[in-house]
């Protein structure tokens, strides 16, 4: 069984509890997420199975859209609810100066990834070590907030629309927006919208999962992949990609595109070689 699935994951499980689930009701283990949503998060969680779990790196790499709930005044170990409260300060700011300080974190920016994270560090992840009391430090990384909207100001409590490249930490942003106006924060919910070309109105909720279902809410491998250009082959062509060899190609206006066979199916992500110019198999899925 191949295919792609838009969940809404409910409060309170994990990522990895989520795919285990799929995995239960299709029977089959080659089952993986495509960005994790944490256990406090809601909303959509794009799920990979079959030989779609192959093209989970290119899913990834789209923007996506949340609804995040903050309060100010609170700043926590996690940078939200889940986590310990480290401090608590008096909320004497307006909506004014909420919205003055918004525009210091739009477009691109470094921001630090929170030690409640999947990423890693000497082989374990930030999470593991958080969990033991110990805290490292970590890097600034880039990442681009396309825009952030102020939607709700009820203080202490206000609500944020984002949308933003991957790899972007809302609980950062969070924790940051509090900095900056100097009375803490912390993110009490938020909701994936969009994970690229998945949307949360699209998403079938997780408990409404069954072996009967599954079928019909199964999409394409090619779901979610419209911003990479498509390559329609010929036999001579597609029987290349398959053993692996590239194509001929003197120019390409993208680094990445789809390569779809003479029967419309997807066959391959390729990457563009500049140097060489040549379109590259990279995931050959047939």
């Amino acid at each position: 069984m191949d295919g792609i699935l838009n969940l809404d994951k409910p409060q309170g499980l994990t990522s990895h509890d989520a795919v285990a689930r799929v995995r239960a009701v299709s029977r089959q283990r080659r089952v993986g997420h495509a960005g994790t949503l944490d256990p406090l998060a809601t909303g959509v969680l794009v799920v990979c199975l079959g030989r779609a779990t192959r093209l989970a790196e290119y899913l990834m790499a789209s923007p996506k859209q949340y609804r995040a709930h903050v309060r100010l005044g609170i700043a926590t170990t996690s940078y939200d609810a889940a986590g310990q409260v480290v401090a608590e300060r008096p909320v004497r700011v307006s909506r004014e100066q909420v919205e003055a300080a918004l525009e210091g974190f739009r477009g691109a920016i470094l921001q630090v990834p929170p030690m409640v994270s999947a990423l890693k560090r000497g082989g374990r992840r930030l999470y593991e070590l958080a969990r033991q009391g110990v805290e490292i430090e970590r890097a600034p990384r880039p990442v681009e907030i396309y825009s952030l909207e102020l939607v709700a100001w009820t203080p202490p409590d206000l609500v944020l629309e984002v949308t933003c490249s991957p790899g972007t930490y809302i609980r950062s942003l969070a924790h940051d927006l509090g900095q900056a106006l100097g009375c803490g924060a912390h993110v009490t919910g938020l909701v994936r919208l969009a994970s690229g070309d998945f949307r949360l109105e699209d998403a079938l909720p997780l408990a409404e999962l069954t072996a009967e279902r599954l079928p019909s809410a199964l999409l394409p491998l090619d779901a979610g992949l419209s911003r990479y250009p498509a390559l329609h082959l010929d036999e001579a062509a597609a029987r290349a990609v398959r053993l692996g060899q590239a194509l001929p190609a003197e120019s390409a206006a993208a680094s990445v595109a789809r390569a779809y066979g003479p029967d419309g199916a997807l066959l391959a992500m390729m990457a563009y070689s500049a140097e060489r110019q040549v379109w590259q198999p990279r995931k050959v899925l047939a």
